[in-house]
């Protein structure tokens, strides 16, 4: 009988550790190269998407270009049933903001939320850029097809709204598609402020920007290679949370690094043949994403790009000089690329949507002692919990222990000093939550 209860225990350990769903390996196949190439498409012959640029064109401009990515969300939900909230959300900025707004201009965002079924007040939002720019930033008149940036991160929104709304989640999921990125990221400002006013939880921002090329400008061609950018802390902690550091670690620690984490470890499970290159910076060097608001704001957020960019590609005229053919024009698009790094967004938009709530508070305690101990705060809907461990040196988190339905618990022979350490909950379906770190010490 103790062998029989032996190798139970053992059974569903083993399960809550190595289980994988079909249904995320579905999603995969689901995404659609030949759908995201249309998208891009008809994206960039909009001719200019600048967020100063024609609004009332039915062809040309910004105002065409988001009229059209609405349309393509309602369409979407009318095959789900209605399943998507779609709508615009609009801002006002004003003339003299900063050197790149000359006139007054509405900031456009086009919303679709498909409503969790048990946490619809939980949120998970995958970007992408609706505007585009030349060389010039105020120019809004010249071409500027914006096929990589950001047709495909807006592409890819559209796609994977396409393939998750034949799914019911818990959570809810927002697919997004911002204006006013190159000019201020007012798009993610404003929209950022409305979660703030209306009271969302959200739990995770995907910024989508550049998910098209696979040529860098160094030479390297790569069409597994991504990146993930994400900041260490969030910049709105406490002086007291910042002090505890100082004693208690936690520098590389902060909500936006663990998401970050959570999509790198979902890759190498489900998409081993990508290699998700985590990258410890808030976004390229001097330079800023959508992801950036909501994090100034407390949300978790990260930036999902190529990891090869070519800059005669980004941000210039269309033109031929010393024989580069200069331009963000579609020929540069990979499309089977951008399906894969789509693809990366949506499993791990439905593997959080899926799972329970992260456990809000995760105590630590063991100074001085063989041991460590951890303890959590419970999680509706969690049918058990795993703690997680690292060197401290080390990116990913690279241990774990499925403990069960408890709330703490002692690692026997583990020394605190010599590790970091986190608590996931995990639902039914063996979906987990992002890994949290500890934020109350024990005595």
């Amino acid at each position: 009988m103790r062998i029989l209860l032996t190798s139970l225990v053992f059974l569903l350990v083993y399960c809550a550790e190595a289980q994988t769903d079909q249904r995320i390996y579905n999603i995969i196949e689901e995404v659609s190269a030949d759908r995201i190439e249309i998208d891009i498409t008809t994206l960039a012959n909009f001719g200019t998407r600048h967020t100063l640029s024609d609004t009332l064109s039915s062809t040309r401009g910004i105002g065409a270009a988001r009229r059209w990515i609405k349309k393509g969300f309602e369409e979407i939900s009318k095959n789900c049933n209605n399943c998507l909230e779609v709508s615009f959300q609009t801002d006002l900025v004003k003339k003299g903001e900063n050197q790149r707004i000359g006139n007054d201009v509405l900031v456009v965002n086009v919303v679709a939320v498909q409503r969790g079924s048990k946490y619809p007040n939980r949120y998970i939002i995958m970007s992408g850029d609706i505007d585009s720019r030349v060389s010039d930033p105020n120019d809004f008149t010249s071409d500027s097809p914006g096929a990589n940036d950001n047709a495909s991160g807006m592409a890819g929104a559209l796609e994977a709204a396409r393939v998750l709304s034949k799914y019911q989640f818990e959570s809810s999921i927002v697919y997004l598609g911002l204006s006013g990125e190159e000019q201020g990221l007012f798009g993610g400002q404003g929209f950022a402020k409305y979660a703030k006013e209306m009271g969302w939880d959200i739990i995770g921002v995907f910024n989508n920007d550049m998910i098209g090329n696979i040529s860098g400008v160094d030479g390297i061609i790569s069409n597994t290679d991504f990146r993930i950018f994400s900041e260490p802390v969030p910049p709105t902690e406490t002086e007291k949370e910042r002090n505890s550091r100082r004693f208690y670690g936690g520098e590389v620690d902060g909500i936006s690094r663990q998401l970050a984490r959570y999509v790198h470890r979902n890759v190498e499970t489900y998409m081993p043949e990508m290699n998700p290159i985590m990258i410890y910076r808030l976004d390229r060097f001097g330079r800023g994403g959508h992801h950036r608001p909501f994090n100034d704001a407390g949300y978790a957020g990260i930036r999902i790009m190529e990891a090869h960019e070519n800059y005669t590609q980004q941000h210039q005229d269309i033109r031929v000089e010393g024989g580069i053919a200069y331009g963000d024009v579609l020929e540069h698009v990979n499309f089977g690329y951008a399906k894969k790094l789509t693809a990366v967004n949506a499993i791990n938009m439905a593997s959080l949507a899926w799972a329970p709530p992260a456990p809000k508070e995760v105590g630590i305690g063991g100074v001085v002692a063989p041991s460590v101990r951890l303890q959590w705060s419970p999680v509706e809907g969690a049918i058990g919990y795993k703690i997680y461990w690292r060197d401290t040196t080390s990116p990913t988190w690279d241990h774990s222990r499925y403990v069960g339905d408890v709330t703490k618990f002692t690692l026997e022979g583990i020394v605190i000093d010599n590790f970091f350490f986190g608590v996931s909950a995990v639902g039914e379906n063996n979906f987990e939550s992002v890994v949290v770190f500890p934020n109350k010490i024990m005595r």
